[in-house]
């Protein structure tokens, strides 16, 4: 780097480390989009164990009629058989995710904790004292420097980023999965539940007319209960696209560029 541009980087350098630890905020910015997505991640978990809590229901629900004398029983909750497991699984989770999101919490206040910010703005004045004067700062301070910056940043940075991607785009995806989850949950109800018994009094030809009746009433209401759990499946599979991206691919992706980044900066030069 040109001796003429490293006093102006090393003063913006030190000048965004000490505005950014103790003037900015970042930190409750940060806890902000982290409540947001832990609420978002609680909502939908306490959506997939109503919505599971209800699939068990539907396949414990027989439906008993007795056409001309002859009992017929039959359970239309069976046909969410490949549902049950999958939302079993998508709860698991989206438990997992509500921790995740815990956890961010936990450590954006061990970061904002005010002895690492000021062991921090030591190790960021001395090493920019020595870049100022022309000096290489010893290798010891820029991995101590480089360590600080990212447990003091990388979490806040992590969720404000993540965040901003939600908002842009997956918000429409978690909004259409959120809405059919809780849809689910009483349409499979109302489906699944009993078919009208016959009245004591009713002809021997009357219950005949309402058995073929209520036959193709069930028939409509397996082939509705497929619809529902296909739908429902459609949009889990998004929903578990999100939160991957939001708790994992994401603060993964964004930490390994600050970490880049921090080292480029106390480097002097870009990542090697």
């Amino acid at each position: 780097m040109p001796h003429r541009w490293t006093r102006p980087l090393t003063a913006a350098a030190l000048l965004a480390v000490l505005l950014a630890s103790w003037v900015l905020r970042v930190d409750d910015a940060a806890l902000t989009q982290v409540d947001a997505g832990w609420k978002r991640a609680l909502a939908t978990f306490a959506a997939a164990r109503a919505l599971n809590a209800v699939i068990s229901v539907a396949q414990g629900t027989e439906l008993a009629v007795q056409p001309a004398g002859v009992g017929v029983t039959l359970a239309p909750g069976q046909v969410l058989d490949p549902v049950n497991d999958l939302i079993e699984q998508f709860s698991t989770l989206m438990l997992l995710a509500t921790v995740a999101f815990g956890a961010q919490r936990v450590l954006i206040g061990i970061g904002a904790w005010w002895p690492l910010s000021l062991a921090l703005s030591a190790l960021a004045l001395a090493w920019a004292v020595l870049r100022w004067r022309g000096a290489l700062p010893p290798r010891w301070l820029s991995q101590a420097l480089v360590a600080l910056l990212v447990v003091r940043f990388l979490v806040p940075a992590v969720a404000l980023g993540s965040e901003a991607a939600f908002q842009l785009f997956l918000k429409d995806d978690y909004q259409a999965g959120q809405q059919t989850l809780e849809q689910s949950s009483s349409q499979i109800g109302q489906l699944s539940g009993p078919v009208t018994a016959a009245p004591a009094d009713e002809s021997m030809g009357e219950r005949v007319r309402r058995w073929w009746a209520q036959g193709t009433d069930i028939g409509e209401r397996f082939e509705a209960l497929k619809a529902v759990a296909n739908r429902a499946v459609e949009h889990v599979v998004r929903l578990i696209v999100v939160f991957t991206l939001q708790t994992l691919v994401l603060p993964l992706l964004l930490g390994w560029v600050l970490w880049r980044l921090a080292r480029a900066v106390v480097a002097g030069g870009p990542p090697r």
